[in-house]
């Protein structure tokens, strides 16, 4: 295991998580910016088309291993209901998933970037998202202010979701750092750790129990590859420092 000169990381359950999420209460934030509603769709008109196109449609094209912007899909929803609004795709967006829930920081996940930023290791951000990476970074710099990730992916932005490697690739030429010099911090054993490792990248699974959702992780397996196991962000830290240690000995 080698110092790194740069760490990826997955976003979701990794950096941050939805706290109390609730995607009515979105859709209800977003409903303030109505121009146009010929219809006069109500909130549950909204939500039932919401479940129609995003849980129904989406959903299915997402299982394949592909994905749909969210904005593609907010565009479908709403011509649907043939509403529109006094907003931008990104600011509807950012309305929606600010509305559904505000979003809360993985115990010790600023300090462990603090740290990173102190010993001059760079970052980046890899994601399985329906948002796009200009919504994501807004969340990002919202919550952890002091991030200085150079790039940052969603799956929405790319068409395709993690663990196809070609979003593991994009990374790595993005960085211009040898894979064998970059670690990946991700909560899921294959989407992150086992996709990590094809590309030479070390995997590092993180294994925190904030929040977790045990029916979506039902089935996943222990990682089929070399990598590190840890359930707090101190642990990697105080690896970080074992291993610079030893470096300057």
């Amino acid at each position: 295991m080698k110092y790194p000169k740069m760490i990826l990381f997955d976003y979701g359950h990794t950096l941050l998580y939805e706290s109390d999420w609730n995607p009515v209460r979105g859709n209800e934030e977003l409903l303030k910016y109505v121009t146009r509603n010929p219809n006069h769709c109500t909130l549950d008109e909204v939500r039932k088309a919401a479940e129609l196109i995003f849980e129904k449609q989406i959903e299915c094209v997402r299982k394949l291993g592909y994905e749909i912007s969210g904005q593609v899909g907010n565009k479908v929803l709403y011509e649907y209901l043939g509403m529109e609004f006094s907003l931008t795709p990104l600011e509807m967006e950012i309305i929606f998933w600010n509305g559904a829930s505000m979003g809360a920081i993985m115990p010790d996940a600023d300090t462990m970037l603090d740290f990173l930023n102190q010993h001059g290791i760079r970052s980046a951000v890899i994601s399985n998202l329906l948002w796009s990476g200009a919504a994501l970074t807004e969340r990002l710099s919202r919550l952890l202010p002091n991030n200085q990730f150079e790039f940052v992916m969603t799956s929405s932005d790319y068409f395709m979701r993690k663990p196809n490697r070609i979003l593991f690739d994009i990374a790595v030429r993005k960085a211009s750092v040898a894979p064998g010099e970059i670690w990946y911090c991700g909560d899921n054993p294959q989407a992150d750790v086992e996709a990590a490792s094809q590309v030479g990248v070390f995997p590092i699974w993180y294994d925190n129990d904030t929040e977790k959702d045990y029916k979506d992780r039902s089935k996943e397996r222990i990682p089929q590859c070399e990598h590190l196991h840890i359930h707090a962000w101190n642990e990697m830290i105080n690896l970080l420092e074992k291993l610079k240690h030893e470096s300057s000995v």
